[in-house]
């Protein structure tokens, strides 16, 4: 949520940065300030007829410590009307309140100056690209391919359990996918000095309303009822990532400045239904309604937060490095910036099977527009209490960085070598049919 004090003070600033996000968010700040305003109003009067009822209140003492009743009885009379109107404004302020935070839950983060300005994904800068792409003497292969003549995803059965969008994995495909996983949080937690969590996968809407995943993309996240209960629907969804609980482990609290910089990291299934998203469904494993991922999240003073930025990217990227995997980093223009970002980079690994490049990692700055949804503070030394930055990253997403693996280290024969940073966890070199 951003500040309500910056769209008064700066309301031509903010509208010209929404404006580079393209999708009209800016027409919503004449609601947000004309409902501020009725709020104010309404509550400054408030305050001028409480004023006048204790002044009044003041005059009934007196009248009745001399005896005049009569008198008394029509000031009683002039507070309890002063009282009605004084509960009538106290209901529009509320309401006016209400309409106010509605539209601000509704209004994204405004990008960071560094970020360029652009309409899609093809106007994002390409920050690095790093190392080379794979090279083969062959027609490579798909993942759909190698999945199933090395029998590492039943694709067909996954259908068949939970329709499609949906993935199975099987024997060595199994072992690999949570060989991925054991490598990225040993990884993350032992080198890059960030503390594993486990979280819960079932959140309150408060939690996906913290991140900015609620309201506005409610139709893209499954709920979920205990048994039939109808009633219940609505009081916890399945998580999209785990940024969605791990980021609001200090929701409404205070914490101490010492306590920062907080580096939080975990694994989770994550569950999407993807509304609306072309190419859930078709065959293969790039756009899948539930994929694993490990995530990472840092909550750090405002003044660290683009420091730390710059960190959990070499993080993330820190594991295509050991893992032989080429790969880029862009930019995101403003116009295929996260509703919450102010900043993000994606890293995108190169898939030989595909002949494209898979976003793998989002690594993103959310300064305090989290913080303030979640009222998160911390208290510095003065004894101010200040929001801190968010920052989450994938460090990083499977399937897709299974995909990439699997097409890039393909043999001739059909089989796939292991990169040695997984052999350990995996207990093989090679995986053949």
């Amino acid at each position: 949520m951003l500040d309500i004090k910056l769209i008064r003070e700066r309301t031509d600033f903010v509208r010209q940065r929404l404006a580079t996000l393209g999708a009209g968010d800016e027409l919503l700040i004449d609601g947000i300030l004309s409902a501020d305003e009725a709020r104010r109003k309404a509550l400054g009067e408030v305050e001028a007829l409480k004023a006048t009822r204790n002044r009044v209140s003041k005059e009934i003492g007196a009248l009745m410590g001399q005896k005049k009743l009569a008198e008394a009885e029509v000031k009683k009379a002039e507070t309890k009307n002063l009282g009605d109107q004084i509960a009538a404004l106290d209901a529009e302020a509320k309401s006016a309140e209400a309409k106010r935070d509605g539209l601000m839950l509704a209004l994204p983060n405004l990008p960071h100056e560094s970020v360029a300005v652009g309409k899609s994904a093809a106007d994002n800068p390409v920050v690095r690209v790093v190392g080379e792409k794979a090279a083969f003497a062959f027609k490579p292969k798909s993942h759909v391919e190698l999945c199933e003549s090395l029998k590492l995803v039943d694709f067909a059965r996954a259908a068949k359990l939970s329709g499609s969008g949906f993935v199975l994995y099987t024997n060595w495909g199994a072992k690999l996918e949570r060989a991925l996983i054991q490598f990225l949080l040993d990884l993350h937690t032992r080198e890059h000095g960030y503390t594993e969590v486990s979280p819960p996968l079932l959140v309150g809407p408060q939690c996906l309303e913290g991140v900015g995943q609620f309201p506005k993309f409610k139709d893209q996240y499954y709920g979920a009822v205990e048994g039939d209960r109808a009633d219940a629907m609505g009081k916890l969804y399945l998580i999209p990532t785990a940024e969605t609980p791990v980021a609001n482990i200090h929701r409404e609290e205070i914490l101490a400045e010492k306590q920062l910089p907080i580096y939080y990291c975990a694994y989770s299934p994550c569950f999407r239904g993807e509304a609306g998203a072309a190419g859930v469904g078709t065959r293969g494993m790039i756009r899948v309604h539930q994929f694993d991922k490990v995530e990472l999240i840092k909550i750090v003073k405002p003044e660290d937060g683009y420091a730390e930025h710059e960190k959990m990217l070499a993080n993330a990227e820190r594991v295509l490095q050991l893992l032989g995997l080429h790969y880029r980093v862009v930019s995101l223009c403003t116009g295929d910036m996260g509703f919450a970002s102010a900043k993000t980079y994606d890293i995108e690994v190169w898939a030989p099977g595909q002949g494209s490049y898979l976003e793998v990692s989002s690594v993103s700055n959310c300064e305090d527009f989290q913080a303030r949804r979640m009222n998160l503070r911390f208290k510095n030394d003065t004894g101010e209490n200040r929001f801190p930055h968010i920052l989450n990253g994938s460090g990083t997403a499977l399937a897709r960085l299974f995909v990439a693996l699997i097409e890039t280290y393909q043999q001739s024969d059909g089989s796939v070598k292991i990169p040695e940073p997984l052999q350990k966890y995996l207990g093989t070199e090679q995986i053949t049919a």
